[in-house]
């Protein structure tokens, strides 16, 4: 075996593997143990086709702009994870890839004049004057969207295989004539029959339960009557006594607007863009360009420039200290010599300048005494915990200690865990309440809590309840009612299906009916339509529309009557009529068949090409935390995700 490594490792594959290794090393500098791994970290993966993580964050990015437009207000990042729209975007985009890398392979293939032909029917690629297809125009509108010639291209390429895939399925499916003829047959079918209603009072109502039945029933429903443990205590809260309406000295108020007069100001803000090039020479050619009446796109696409915009922007919100001073330092519409900044070089053109204002204390006093206020406030609590805190330690009962300080003693009602109240109404107080009196025995107490916004507080855990079936006397009306509700319904469904037995033996539906004093409806040509249901109810047009002819039927109308009837003749539709319906329906019925087979071919493609997505690289890519999830495959979302 020795032997053998040595004889390897005097071979020419031995010197190449150390080679390999060496640049390897030098690459990573010796941190990276997956030398070998050359490739990008991809957030979806379907064949030949992938989508990196700055690809996905450029998609999502695009995403979360088309929403901000159709809501009209600010949408985050965190907005969209938690409506769990990356992972329907991956899902749809996984599968989208992964029938597409299908596609490619199978032959789907557009051609170069389909593409052009979509390109050049765009009207802002042309040029205004000549009329004719402007390359210039081309590249700088789509620089202007963030968006390559390439990528473009390969989205009308996409665009046309799913399209031409799409119809071909679509004009080779056609669904048979008998589909929409049942369809036709069913909305033209007419039927003939005869019911009758039995009420709660023809069948009898039930009497008031005894102590044995309604003990009983209560067992029989113990786990939905059984109440939650509940728990009592006592609160301690703090508050700033009368620090809140104390005045404040005019004293207090100058010294405070003096110290934030500069932050109370309007500062002046820019309204700017920046032109970042990776060479002086290139940002050199952006200010002629600028200089000379291009806009920042066009500029930007000819010199492979980054361009930022800024609306109305303060001196103190650009990062970056050197384009800061040059931005201010402009003149409206005067463009900038290049910027030596933190990252290559930018050239910025001022658009507007919005001059600042000086606060006046005058205009910002309420403000300010509000706030001193609140401090006054906020250092009174303070000092009542500092001062109950002491007692306690000497000694003191809890309501001893909270009369000296001054603090409230509230003696809550009992509440639930989740905080709500015998009467199931939410009891309106901060959540660490619930959590504190969960975490202590009874006639334990807690340490001093913050609340949050300035709120302290003690808690005293009194008494516990602990979860039981409620007293029968407590409950009694309640459970009476339900008690009686459910006997009554007892003897109306059996009194209903007595009835409905003696038509099924054989007696004649209106002598049945005149046995219990009810009137026989008799129905001719109903048709199973809204106008129907108001003339025969629920319950009567489903008993016609259920059964058979000659069958027997019996169905609720109401929560206190039935129906009990029989289907005497079912009239078919007339064919002459139906023909014309069921091609109406026809071509419907064909399009949803044909998207269903759509679906189900793409789902089979993105499967056939092993099209999965991970996870955890999409969140790096949002600036998230990687979670712990298997890559899925793309399988179909719940809901479209917004287009990119």
């Amino acid at each position: 075996m020795i032997s053998v490594f040595r004889n390897f490792a005097k071979s020419k594959w031995a010197i190449g593997l150390i080679i390999l290794l060496g640049l390897g090393l030098l690459v990573t500098g010796g941190s990276q143990v997956d030398v070998l791994n050359f490739g990008p970290k991809h957030v979806i993966t379907a064949g030949d086709r992938s989508v990196g993580q700055q690809q996905f964050r450029t998609d999502f990015e695009r995403i979360r702009n088309n929403l901000q437009e159709q809501a009209g207000r600010p949408v985050s990042i965190d907005d969209l994870i938690n409506e769990n729209i990356h992972l329907r975007y991956l899902d749809n985009q996984t599968q989208r890839l992964g029938f597409l890398a299908w596609a490619w392979k199978a032959g789907i293939r557009p051609g170069k004049a389909l593409v052009l032909k979509q390109i050049r029917q765009a009207p802002v690629f042309f040029n205004q004057v000549t009329g004719e297809f402007d390359d210039n125009a081309y590249k700088t509108a789509l620089a202007a969207q963030n968006i390559t010639p390439a990528q473009l291209e390969q989205e009308f390429r996409d665009e046309y295989a799913s399209n031409h895939f799409n119809a071909a399925i679509f004009s080779g499916t056609r669904l048979p004539r008998i589909y929409g003829a049942l369809v036709a047959g069913q909305a033209l079918e007419t039927r003939d029959g005869r019911f009758f209603t039995v009420t709660q009072a023809m069948a009898g109502t039930s009497p008031k339960p005894t102590e044995a039945q309604l003990t009983a029933f209560m067992t029989e429903n113990a786990d939905r009557l059984r109440q939650p443990e509940y728990r009592m205590a006592a609160l301690v809260l703090f508050n700033g006594g009368t620090a809140a309406t104390a005045p404040i000295a005019e004293s207090r108020i100058q010294e405070r607007f003096e110290f934030r007069k500069d932050a109370l100001s309007d500062a002046e803000t820019r309204t700017f863009v920046t032109l970042t090039a990776p060479t002086r020479a290139a940002a050199d050619k952006v200010a002629t360009a600028l200089r000379a009446g291009q806009t920042p796109a066009q500029a930007a696409a000819a010199n492979g420039a980054q361009v930022a915009p800024y609306t109305d922007t303060a001196r103190a919100a650009i990062g970056d200290p050197a384009i800061a001073a040059a931005v201010f330092g402009l003149a409206a519409n005067e463009v900038s010599a290049p910027i030596q900044g933190r990252v290559g070089f930018t050239v910025a053109r001022v658009e507007s300048i919005t001059p600042g204002r000086a606060a006046s204390l005058d205009g910002v006093r309420d403000a300010i005494i509000a706030e001193l206020r609140q401090e006054d406030v906020r250092g009174a609590v303070y000092d009542r915990v500092d001062r109950y805190e002491k007692a306690r330690t000497e000694g003191k009962t809890l309501e001893a200690a909270a009369q000296e300080v001054g603090a409230r003693i509230i003696q809550l009602p009992p509440f639930t865990e989740d905080g709500k109240t015998p009467d199931g109404q939410p009891m309106n107080a901060p959540p660490q309440i619930f959590s504190t009196a969960w975490s202590l025995t009874k006639g334990a107490e807690s340490e001093v809590v913050d609340a949050g916004q300035g709120q302290y507080f003690v808690l005293r855990l009194d008494d516990i309840r602990p979860a039981s079936l409620p007293a029968l006397a407590d409950i009694r009306a309640p459970l009476e009612q339900q008690w009686l509700l459910r006997e009554n319904n007892r003897l109306l469904v059996t009194k209903a299906e007595e009835l409905a037995g003696r038509i099924r033996a054989g007696e004649d539906v209106a002598a049945v009916a005149r046995s219990i004093g009810a009137t026989v409806q008799t129905h001719t040509g109903v048709k199973q339509d809204q106008q129907s249901q108001e003339a025969l109810g629920q319950g009567g047009l489903q008993g016609l529309f259920g059964q058979g002819r000659g069958q027997v039927f019996t169905l609720p109308q109401s929560a206190t009557s039935y129906v009990i009837g029989r289907v005497d003749q079912i009239h078919a539709a007339v064919p002459a009529l139906a023909a014309p319906i069921a091609e109406q329906v026809r071509p419907r019925m064909t399009q949803e068949q044909v998207q269903a087979m759509i679906q189900q071919a793409m789902t089979a493609a993105a499967a056939r090409t092993k099209a999965t997505y991970d996870l955890a690289r999409a969140r790096v890519a949002l600036g998230l935390s990687p979670e712990a999830a298997p890559a899925a495959a793309g399988a179909p979302a719940p809901a479209p995700a917004p287009a990119p």
